[in-house]
Order: structure tokens, then sequence, then C-alpha cells
């Protein structure tokens, strides 16, 4: 069956997108032709054309939506004309696969089905419970506007790929699919990526305990939840004996790094932006402690964090907040406080700075997880059993 086989991503670019990377590769390995449509980006991946490992990469530029949902708009309206404009030169294919958010990307996959090709929906987000938690501005006109936009992508939709159970349950009831053309690809990390190197005493800055945040920095991430943590630490527990280092960027980036400023954290908080791997390797595996701070929101309680799958491959114990999903991948890997109890967050992590063979408990059961049940060899082959059942 394999043939010719064009991903649709307009969120990040890729290779960077490591998920679209895996599916990518994962494909090329069945022997599909696999093509790539995405944005270029700023550091990285800033080539229009590129041919890696075998994947053909078309990349257009694009600036990244800043404030309300009308930068949003004017982002997705450029990313929709270019991805049109570079489906039409690569020309007819199999399978078109398209990854949201935004939920426009059908309009490219039904220009593409009435060339023969079936379309296949990989639900990256929920996009009205991410609307619902990024802007708080309620069920308005564009949230009835996003609500509709998902419709018409799983009716669009040949079959659905789903990143958990809690995004099937969506697709299945909200989205109107049938069990039989939906499948859960879980998102797992890159093994090679993450891989445990000596701790480097330096980076705690003195302090005996190193805690980590990896990851996007957005409205609904928790940076802030994670700071006033780390606040109510030093301040209601009287705990000074850590220091934390923030890795990843994004739109709040800047009010993080003002926040801490704030809360009078400069000299106990750091905040590195994107490090290319082998640092961010080097944090993690000298890090005590890991915080997955995502507050309770509608998209977060269902959304699988990537974050927390890779502190599990690096063998680091976390502290999270009392999410559904959270608990699905983390199991007893974990701690889990409250939503969005800080004060409860920030015992948790004392707690834990405390009991150094319990953290590596949890640090074992973590990489036994995503070795086993949660590796991308599983995800692997209902991606593959997604696209097989195209040619039903």
């Amino acid at each position: 069956m394999p043939g010719k086989a064009l991903i649709l991503v307009e969120n990040l670019s890729v290779p960077f997108d490591r998920r679209v990377w895996q599916e990518s590769t994962t494909l090329r390995d069945a022997g599909w032709e696999v093509h790539v449509i995405c944005p270029q980006g700023t550091k990285r991946d800033t080539e229009p054309e590129a041919v890696l490992d075998g994947v053909h990469i078309h990349r257009y530029p694009l600036t990244a939506a800043t404030g309300g949902p009308a930068g949003y708009l004017q982002e997705y309206g450029s990313a929709l004309w270019h991805t049109f404009r570079l489906a039409r030169r690569i020309g007819p294919v199999g399978v078109v696969h398209a990854c949201n958010p935004p939920d426009l990307l059908f309009l490219v996959a039904r220009m593409l089905k009435r060339r023969g090709a079936k379309f296949v929906f990989d639900q990256h987000d929920l996009v009205p419970e991410l609307y619902l938690s990024r802007f708080d501005r309620g069920k308005d006109l564009l949230y009835r506007g996003v609500c509709a936009l998902e419709r018409a992508t799983f009716r669009a939709a040949d079959v659905v790929i789903s990143t958990n159970e809690s995004y099937r349950d969506v697709a299945l009831t909200r989205g109107g699919k049938r069990p039989e053309d939906v499948f859960v690809v879980r998102s797992a990390p890159v093994v090679e990526r993450f891989h445990q190197v000596p701790p480097e005493p330096e980076l705690k800055h003195g302090k005996p305990h190193l805690l980590c945040y990896l990851g996007v920095m957005g409205p609904q991430d928790g940076v802030d939840y994670a700071l006033r943590a780390l606040a109510k630490l030093r301040d209601d527990l009287g705990r000074t004996d850590w220091h934390a280092v923030f890795v990843g960027s994004g739109d709040a980036f800047e009010a993080m790094v003002a926040l801490s400023r704030q809360l009078h954290l400069d000299d106990q908080v750091e905040f590195t932006g994107r490090i290319p791997d082998a640092d961010l390797v080097r944090y993690l595996s000298t890090a005590d402690v890991c915080l997955a701070p995502d507050p309770l929101n509608p998209l977060n309680d269902v959304s699988t964090m990537n974050k927390i799958m890779e502190y599990m491959a690096m063998s680091r114990p976390i502290v999270s907040f009392d999410l559904r999903e959270a608990r699905v991948s983390a199991g007893d890997a974990a701690v889990y406080a409250p939503a969005n109890d800080e004060l409860e967050f920030a015992k948790l992590t004392a707690r834990l700075l405390d009991d150094p063979a319990e953290r590596k408990r949890m640090g074992e059961l973590g990489a036994e997880r995503v070795a086993g049940p949660l590796s991308w060899a599983n995800s692997a082959r209902a991606l593959l059993a997604a696209y097989a059942a195209t040619g039903r």
C-alpha cells in the first residue's frame, strides 16, 4: 500500500516538532514517500527546502502571533495560503495527514481529497478547549467558530489519530467518528535525544538541589504557578537549599522572567530559553526534581504533556498538579498536588528533596514506563494501522 504521504503542520518547524518527525521517519521506514509542509524556524529549520534522512521538507516563512485572537487569525491565514501553495506544487498524494492546531488544514485536505487522497486528522490539541484555556473569553462567537471548524475537520477526515484516550473519546462523541476509524498514537520521547550524562554539581549554583522545568511557556502552561510555588517553598516552608532552571521559551517567556523578579526569585531561578539537546540533558541529568505545573483547565486535564514523558525518559521524579492524563502518563513516577494548589505543590517538592530513595524509585518507574507501554514502538504500530485503515 505505501505511496506518497503529505504531512501538514503549522505550529512548529520540522524536525523540531519531535512527534511529526517520529511519524515521518516511521512512515519512511514502512516504505512511504514522505513530504512535510511546515513553517520555517527562526534559529533552526530555516531552509525553505530540505531532504533529511529521506524525508522531503517544504517550509514557508511565518510570523508567530502576538496578542489576542486577531493575531492568530493573521498567522493562520498566512500559513493556510502558503500550505495551499506548496501542496499544489507537490501534486497528488495518497494520504494527506494534517496536524492541528489550527483546525483549518482540512481545507487543504479537501482539495487533495478531490484528487484521490485519503485524509488522516492528527489531533494534537483540542482547539475549543485551547481557546477557553488560553484566552479566558468564555464561549463567545470565536469559540463557536472554532467548534464549527473542529466539526468540519472531523467530517472531512477518513481516519483520526488521537494522542490519548481522552482525545479519542472526543473524536467518538463530539466528532461522531466510528471507533474503527480512531487510533491512539501517543507521543513518546525520542530515545536518542534523552540519555543520562554525569551530573554537573556546578549547575546547582552552590545549592544542594536542582529543580528543573522543561517546555513551552505559554499562558496555559503554568510557569507562573511554578514560580509562585517556588516563592512559597522559600517563604512559607523556609527552604533555600535549591536552585531552579526553566528551559524553554514561548510567548509568555518575558512575562515569566518579570514575574520571577517580582517574586524576588532572581538569585535562585534561571531562565535559559531554548538550548541545544546536549545542554538540555546536562540539566536533566543533574536535576533532583522536575516540575510539571500545568494548571487544571479544560485543555490540560485531558492532554498528554510532553514534558512529563521527557522527565520520565531521564529517570527524574516529577511534581504535578492532579490532572487526569498526567496520572495516565506518569502513574507513580509523579506526586500530585490538588489542582492549582501552589502551597501543596511546594510541600510535595520539599518532601521529594528530603527523600533521595523515593526520588530514585520514582525515576526508575518512569524510565520503565517510557521504555515499555509508553514507548514509540507501540505508537508506531498504531500509526501504521491508522494508515492501513485509509485503504479500507
